[in-house]
């Protein structure tokens, strides 16, 4: 309705869409019609106090009122231009290149160019112009990117496909980044009383002497299931292994008793990547112990954050401890056991107190012992490891 009405009716009618929204609504009805938050403000006194003479009640003609800064200053607009582009591109001759590109900034540099100008006006300007505010977006990945990496993706599809029409598990494994122990900061907020918030360390460096929490995660693609090993000593394959080993005979054959394979999506990387000799051995390991087919499918380089449980499992672990320092390893394992999601994520967490010894050597003759199956496409990325016994470790009683 607005352009059937005259200045003042459209002022007021803004007003009374701002009052009858309530907090906030100045702001929204500015973002909607394009007045300016004192427009409205005025027209809410007008509301409130209406106009007594015919003198306060008179309508500005069309046209009239100051010239927009853009219409008097043709050549702000395309130096405004310029000053955003040069400041992103670094250009060395930018007055703006080393600082934040702020609204308040951009005025400034203007105002000295001859071009006087308020930090909202240029805010305003920029938005005309199609410019916003802006995070930066994580998009460029390390190196170039596999040749091969979609049909790897696919493949890692098809085979998930196969064993869920199974009945079979699908897990997705990685490790979760190493959270040290004790009053250290921990991002995020949490409620607390008003002026008394929990009070940590100052720094928090690196010290190899302080106790670390490593929690190597276990998601269950199907179930919606997570299992959370949190060690204390070295994030080793034989620690990856260890951690899919315990997360069968406390949980995974409970649910799985018929399963006769379980296919592992892992990170090409890590203490559970591809190339990882003893990977392979630990793996041969847990296919013995258990008796399963072992499948496990990597996924490329430089992709572990499209690892499920990197965004269905971690995120929301991070998310329920936010704000909490981590003083103790039981604290851990409680709270990474209590988070839950609407969607039905259950977790279950463990503390595994055993020694994970680092460098240990994978001879030739035990690469050679193993009953390891390449695939077809990529067999350093596919590959099935098969146990050399049938005879099935039992799970642990609950």
């Amino acid at each position: 309705m607005l352009p059937h009405l005259n200045e003042r009716q459209r002022r007021l009618t803004a007003a009374v869409e701002a009052r009858a929204l309530g907090y906030g609504g100045v702001s929204a009805v500015a973002n909607a019609t394009g007045f300016s938050r004192g427009t409205i403000h005025r027209a809410l006194r007008e509301l409130a106090h209406p106009p007594t003479t015919l003198a306060h009640a008179q309508i500005r003609v069309r046209g009239a009122g100051r010239p927009r800064l853009v219409d008097q200053q043709p050549d702000m607009q395309q130096r405004l231009q310029a000053l955003v582009e040069s400041s992103t591109r670094g250009d060395p001759m930018s007055p703006l290149l080393w600082t934040c590109a702020s609204t308040t900034q951009l005025a400034t540099a203007l105002c000295r160019e001859g071009y006087p100008i308020s930090p909202d006006t240029v805010g305003r300007v920029l938005t005309h112009m199609g410019y916003s505010l802006q995070a930066n977006m994580k998009s460029l990945a390390d190196g170039a990117d596999h040749p091969e990496r979609d049909d790897q993706f696919r493949y890692l599809t098809k085979l998930v496909r196969r064993f869920q029409t199974g009945h079979e598990p699908v897990i997705s494994v990685d490790t979760k980044k190493k959270e040290l122990i004790g009053p250290y900061h921990n991002r995020g907020r949490t409620w607390r009383p008003h002026g008394q918030p929990e009070k940590v360390k100052i720094h928090d460096f690196i010290d190899p002497d302080e106790p670390k929490a490593i929690p190597y995660g276990i998601y269950d693609v199907a179930r919606n299931h997570g299992w959370v090993n949190v060690g204390c000593d070295h994030d080793t394959a034989s620690f990856a292994a260890g951690s899919i080993y315990r997360w069968w005979m406390a949980m995974g054959s409970r649910v799985y008793p018929q399963a006769r394979e379980v296919l592992i999506c892992a990170d090409a990387g890590g203490s559970n990547g591809y190339r990882i000799r003893l990977w392979k051995v630990e793996v041969q390991a847990l296919a013995d112990k258990t008796g399963l087919r072992v499948t496990v499918c990597h996924l490329p380089p430089g992709t572990s954050k499209w690892n499920k449980i990197e965004h269905r499992l971690f995120s929301h672990i991070s998310m329920n401890w936010r704000g909490r320092p981590l003083t103790s390893h039981e604290i851990v394992v409680k709270l990474i056991g209590a988070t839950v999601t609407k969607t039905g994520l259950k977790v279950n967490a463990r503390l595994d107190r055993r020694k994970y010894p680092t460098k240990v050597k994978v001879t030739d003759e035990q690469m050679r012992a193993l009953n390891i199956k390449p695939h077809a496409f990529h067999g350093e990325w596919n590959y099935t490891i098969e146990p050399k016994n049938t005879q099935a470790a039992k799970p642990k009683k609950a």
